[in-house]
Order: C-alpha cells, then structure tokens, then sequence
C-alpha cells in the first residue's frame, strides 16, 4: 500500500481534543471502499463474485462523490470551513482525496485489465472490442441496433444555434467529432440510454462456439459494449457526415437533497419536487475517455463551468458500476454456493404469537430467513385477535410484503399507522409510492418528524389475548426489506417484554402526535438520550476497570465518527479498559496510540455478506448488557435521527450474541483487517499451522446444522 494513504502517527498528546488523534472521515471512508477493491482482487472469490465486488467499488463511489465530496465542494465555493476533528480543511481533503483515488484507480486499471478480463476469457466470457466481430456478427447487431436502439437515441448539436445540452447524473455521453461538408468540424452528444443492457450478448457464429482456452468444452459468450454498438452505427443517427472520433464522458452531480421542512405546506410534494431537482445538482465531477484530446476535455470542462481538478481521465470503461450485469449470467461454478437460509423449527404450526409468549427470539439475517418476520405481519394482518399495527419504514424495496400485508390489515379493519420516512436517501421515489398507496387505503401514514430522519426499525402488533390485551414487538437493525435481508447481516428481535412494549407505545406517540417523552424505560432512543446513555456505560466500565481491573467494552457498528464517543473510549483505554471495535466501514478513531489507546483494537470484515448489525456490549463486572438496534456512533444518528437501541435481557441469548456473532467474526483470519494507528488496515492472518477463520461460511454452517442463536429453551 501506498505510503501516501496513511495518514501520520500522532506525537504523545495528552489533550483528548488533539486533531491528531483522530482519522478524517472522508479518508476513512475510502479506506472502506480499498477494501471493497481488495475483495475483488482475491483470487479465492468466485470469477463472477469478483466483478460484482468491482461493480460494487464503482457503486459506493459514485455515492461518494454525489454526497461527500459534492458537500466539500460546496463548502469550499461558500468560503466555510467546517473543520472536523482531524483538522482538515475542505481543501486539503479534496486534495487527499484525489491523491488517493489516483492510485486506486491505477489499481482498478491493471485488476481489470490483467486480472479479470483475461480469467473472464478463459471461462468462456468475453468482452470484445467491436471491431474483432465476424461480418454476420455486425450484420445482425445492426439489424438489432435498428430495431431496439435507435428509435431512442436524440443526437444534439451543440453549435451557436445549438445550447450546450443538459447533461443527465450519472448518465453515459459520446462526445461525437464530425464533419460536415458545409460547416465543417462540428460537435455532438448522444446519451447512452440505460433502458437496455450496458453489455450486450452478441449473436452466436462460429467463432461463438470456440472452447475456453483452457480446453474444457464450455459454451462461450460474447458480450460488446453498448457504447460501442451506437459509435459503430453513429452513420445511421448523423446520415451525410464523416464521423471523425467519438470519446465516452459522464459526469456526477450533487445529488443531496436539502429541503426546508418547517417552509413546506406538503412535505411529499416538497420532497417528490426535490427529487426531480436531483438531476440538475451542480456538477462534482466529469470522467472522461483517456484518449479524449484536450480539445473535447476543455469544451466539455468550460461547458460544464468546472476546475480541472474535477475532470477525472479514465484507462477503463465508465461507468463500471455496470458491471454488476454479469452476476446475471447462468454459470453458478462461477459464483458463490447458493444457501438457503435457516428457517427455524420454532416457526412450525404455531403462530408467531404463540411462539412470542414462550419467551424472546433472537434471528440473525441472512443467515436465519427472513421469513418470520413477514409471517408475523402477515399473521396480525388477518388474526381477528389483532386490533392495531404501528410500523417504522425506512427502506421497504420494491413488490414489499411488508406494505401488502399492511394493506391487508387495513381492509381487514384494523388500525394501521405508518412512520414512512420520505427522506431516506436515493429511496425517495420508492417511499412517495409506498406512502400514496398506503394512504389510499386508508392506512394512517406520518412521514417523519420534523428536522429528523426516522431511522428505527420497529412494529408494534396490539393483540387481544385470551387472558389481556398484549403488546407484540418485532425490533430490527435492518430495513423491512426483503432484498436486502439475504445480503446484509441484522438482528431481528421478537418480543412481548411488557416494559418494553409500553416504552414503543409512548415511543410511537411521540412520532406521530405531539408527545414530547425523551425517556423511556427499556428502550435507548436518539436523539435525545443515547449519547448519554451509551457514554454513562463507557462511564461505568471505567469505574469498574479501576475498581477491579476487569473493564471490557465490546462494539460493532458500520461506523464511528462521533468526536465525544471517541474521546470517551479514549479516556476508558487510558484507565486500562480493554475495548474491541467491530467497525466495517468509516473509523475516525486511531487505536494503538501509546498512552491513548493502547488497549483498543478495530478489526473490520469486508466479504459474501454486508455487515450491518450494530451491538454494544458492556461486561459491567459480569452483570452484562448487550444494546442492539440501528444507530452507529455518528453525529447524524445521536443527533439528527429517531435511532432505537434495545435490550437483550435473555442471558442466554446475550452469551449467544455475544460467542457465534461478536467472537466468531472477532477471530476471522479470512476477510478480516486490522486497523493501525496510522490509518492502514492490514489483513489478519491464520496463526501457523492453522487454516483462514471465515467467520460468514461459520454462520452459515452453524445455520445449517440449527445451532445458531435461539428462542426459547
């Protein structure tokens, strides 16, 4: 790894304040996304998996740029300077980041070409260059391009009686170079439509039948890109002129919505208006074709009113977040086993309520169905027994269950209310949907509060059971969607806990009326309280290492970014608190600093599964707790959000939690990195003699052979 990502070793301070003790975040992030890249450089990951992984690192970067960096762009037009605890200045960090990126790319670059392409080819997958297609080959992908492509294609001049076009986020442009024989040298721009696969599947031929190079007899197919297709017809869109050059652009907007609530009469409206907005965000960045001239790069960079640090010459295709297409194809071998999720033996006949009242469950996604907790809403939906259902929804996807079953509910005559959060970020056209077809059917839907975003993942059934009327609870650290539940790693909790069930009730008062109840019983609930309560733990573990020497603090989160939290755990490392940080993504915390934080440790797990739960466990000399929910220790989720952490009280569920999902991915030696001081994150080894420690393959066989976690006893 590069010398220049590490960001330096601080010098013995004693000043908890000190910006040298802290990561920048932005860096921290791309430090996150090397790993992503990382992934797709091991060779012991299926082929197909390897160019999702790749697909993935192209994703998060576009990302980035729409919100982070165009935030650092826009501070630094506006003349503020918001530094953060690491001292850096916008400037300085646009610089890091180029610096960088730089060098990924280069990485990207040789991955790619040297890597993937040519193993790709030897499976009988291959990504030609246009012009090594048979004649029949061309003659048919014309025919197609005729038929399919161009009737939607819009050439636009740009010329004095030609505007320079809006150019779309994210979209893919030639910039076409032609020749008229009256005007002379003139300009074009045709937008790659996404309306059809960015790889297209070339008609077989003969050459189309060619063995893999390694000998096996393997059906090969033969993919050219879609740009390419559309340069090799571009006589058919410009008829009369001689086309010169053409060179592939793409640029990214800001595409961070800033709405005024407390100004907008219909906050729907509002936000289905900023939406549409989003596509004419300021320009971040402009990545264009390497072999672009200088000539298309300045009329593009003047066009698009930017600096030259914003234009970004690429040795690969762009866009390449596209290819994620690949996972499509039928070559399972190339692929990660297929699994099936476990579905418990507790969900047999019994209703979810009948199992509920034998005790608390505990389901660990995607390892565990999620089928269970559809059942359950399904279940309340049509249980005559059930008088009400109030949900959190964050992220549902699309074809959801969840909402279909909340619908039902509804038409069955219950009484259904709905916390939807209109501004759950890039899901905003999905959640106006979801919101206008739940109103519609009656169901009461509130969107949100007001300067906050609704980030709980929380259901409350209301049951008249023979004996009383019950409280049934299922708590989550992921969304209510069903897509996400199979790739990304979440608790799912199911319980009739009777001081917590009150603690939802007064919970969802406050978000749908006007209740202003901070303090709840049970329940840990930004953003009033849960800085306080998790820093009185940290507290108290500090206590309890001075007293007795025995302080352990065990954390997984995606992120840590909060400057007070970090300053705290530095201040429990300082007593000799033994401190254990699961953290996959951004860490603003340097571990390892001589009389800081010797006693702290932060591994991260980038593999198969995203790793999004959160949990903190706290020893508090053997009288343990464990908080479970859907906060990071970020200032947006202490401070800007409706965050729940809950209790797991069970002590058997606690220890489980605790040895199969904490300790199993602590000793992974497989997808594992530690974090150093300096910003670096190294890969754990196995010890000698021992094979790699896959903590995600455990899960899935501790899964399989039913042991893993549990419900009642």
């Amino acid at each position: 790894m590069a010398d220049h990502t590490a960001q330096h070793l601080p010098s013995p301070v004693t000043d908890l304040g000190d910006a040298s003790l802290y990561l920048n975040r932005e860096l921290s992030w791309l430090e996150f996304n090397r790993r992503v890249l990382e992934e797709a450089e091991r060779s012991t990951h299926p082929l197909l998996e390897r160019a999702k992984f790749l697909g993935i690192y192209f994703n998060n970067l576009d990302e980035f740029f729409m919100i982070r960096v165009s935030g650092l762009r826009e501070q630094l037009a506006r003349g503020i300077v918001e530094t953060p605890p690491d001292g850096m200045t916008p400037a300085d960090q646009l610089t890091a980041i180029g610096r960088i990126l730089q060098e990924q790319y280069q990485r990207v670059h040789d991955l790619w070409v040297y890597q993937i392409t040519p193993a790709l080819r030897d499976a009988g997958i291959h990504i030609l260059d246009y012009a090594r297609l048979t004649q029949s080959q061309h003659d048919a992908l014309r025919e197609y391009f005729e038929h399919e492509i161009f009737p939607t294609l819009t050439p636009l001049a740009f010329d004095p009686a030609h505007p320079f076009p809006h150019i779309s986020n994210l979209s893919l442009n030639l910039a076409v170079v032609a020749n008229d024989p009256e005007k002379g040298t003139c300009f074009a721009r045709i937008k790659v439509p996404d309306l059809f696969p960015r790889l297209v599947a070339v008609p077989a031929s003969e050459a189309g039948q060619r063995p893999a190079r390694t000998g096996d007899e393997v059906r090969v197919i033969e993919f050219v890109w879609l740009e390419d297709l559309i340069a090799a017809n571009l006589d058919l869109l410009l008829p009369g002129l001689s086309i010169e050059a053409w060179y592939p652009f793409r640029i990214t907007r800001d595409a961070d919505l800033a709405i005024e609530e407390d100004e907008a009469a219909d906050l729907l409206s509002t936000i289905e208006e900023h939406v549409d907005l989003r596509h004419f965000g300021s320009v971040v960045r402009l990545e264009v074709a390497q072999e672009a001239p200088g000539t298309i790069r300045e009329l593009l960079t003047r066009n698009l009113q930017l600096v030259p640090s914003q234009v970004q010459a690429s040795t690969v295709r762009l866009g390449m977040a596209d290819l994620l297409q690949l996972m499509k194809i039928d070559r399972p071998e190339l692929k990660n086993p297929p699994f099936q999720p476990t579905l418990s033996d507790l969900f047999g006949k019994r209703t979810a309520f009948e199992i509920i009242r034998r005790g608390d469950l505990l389901l660990y996604h995607p390892y565990h169905s999620f089928t269970p907790v559809v059942d359950f809403i399904r279940q309340a939906a049509s249980d005559p027994r059930v008088l009400a259902i109030k949900q959190t929804l964050y992220r549902v996807g699309v074809n959801s269950p969840i909402v279909d079953a909340l619908v039902e509910a509804r038409q069955n005559g219950k009484q259904v209310a709905v916390l939807l959060e209109l501004k759950a970020r890039f899901d905003e056209e999905n959640n106006i949907e979801w919101a206008r077809r739940l109103e519609d059917e009656g169901v009461h839907v509130v969107y949100g509060v007001m300067g906050l975003k609704t980030h709980a993942k929380l259901c409350m059934v209301v049951r008249r059971d023979p004996d009383r009327i019950r409280r049934y609870l299922h708590l989550g650290t992921g969304n209510y969607n069903v897509s996400t539940s199979q790739v990304y790693t979440d608790f799912a909790f199911l319980t009739c806990d009777d001081a917590i069930g009150k603690d939802a009730t007064n919970l969802f008062n406050a978000l749908t009326g006007y209740s202003r109840k901070t303090s709840y019983t049970r329940l840990v609930v930004a953003p009033h309280r849960m800085r306080t309560h998790i820093l009185s733990r940290i507290d108290r573990e500090i206590d309890r290492q001075r007293r007795h020497g025995d302080g352990y603090l065990a954390f997984k989160m995606n992120a840590l970014v909060d400057r007070t939290s970090i300053a705290r755990l530095y201040e429990a490392s300082q007593a000799g608190v033994r401190i254990e940080l699961a953290i996959r993504g951004i860490c603003c915390l340097r571990p390892g600093v001589p009389g800081i934080s010797e006693t702290i440790a932060v591994r991260s797990i980038v593999g198969r599964f995203l790793e999004h739960s959160r949990m903190y466990y706290f020893r508090n000399g053997g009288d343990d707790e464990l908080l479970v929910g859907s906060a990071d220790l970020m200032p947006r989720n202490l401070d800007r959000r409706v965050e729940v952490l809950f209790p797991i009280h069970d002590r058997h569920l606690r220890d489980e939690a605790m040895s199969q999902i904490f300790d199993v991915g602590w000793r992974d030696t497989a997808h594992a990195r530690e974090l150093t001081a300096d910003g670096r994150y190294v890969p754990l080894a196995p010890r000698p003699g021992e094979l790699p420690s896959n903590s995600q393959d455990l899960l899935l066989q501790a899964a399989k052979d039913g042991v893993l976690l549990a419900g009642p006893r």
